[in-house]
């Protein structure tokens, strides 16, 4: 996928988030830990949730803000897709998982940060303040619904 706008950024967004849920989910059957398997059931919900918010912000964004151009990020850090379960969730330990998730989002994170930092348009960035803020806020719930789960 060649990533030029904040529209194609905002698909790939949705994709990764997507793809994730389906690894996860997939993967929770196959894990030995009883806590590992809540953790990844819980995790492949939340993405898929997160995706589905992001479907609805791309779908009701104004297209001025979707139609900008983000290529400088682009060139500077690739964004790979990730389109085959590439993470072995069904081997991890709870821990694992979590610093595997966590990552992924702090990267997402980033770049909606770099982004919005680049910014000229009004409406550019509301929509990244808007995507980051949704970012900072899901990964948040996750890491709380995470502490939960190791609290058990």
């Amino acid at each position: 996928m060649e990533i030029e706008t904040l529209d194609d950024v905002l698909s790939w967004t949705k994709k990764i988030h997507q793809h994730l849920s389906q690894c996860l989910s997939h993967c929770s059957s196959d894990n030995d830990s009883e806590r590992s398997r809540l953790l990844l059931e819980y995790l492949a919900e939340h993405e898929k949730h997160l995706m589905l918010l992001l479907e609805e912000i791309q779908n009701t964004a104004k297209n001025s803000a979707l139609m900008t151009w983000c290529q400088e990020y682009i060139n500077k850090h690739p964004i790979v897709a990730h389109e085959k379960c590439q993470q072995p969730f069904a081997r991890l330990t709870t821990s694992e998982i979590s610093e595997t998730i966590f990552k992924l989002h702090n990267d997402v994170i980033e770049l909606y940060r770099f982004l919005l930092a680049q910014a000229g348009a009004p409406s550019a960035i509301e929509l990244l303040q808007q995507l980051l803020d949704l970012e900072e806020h899901e990964a948040m719930q996750m890491a709380i619904g995470t502490n939960q789960l190791e609290d058990l």
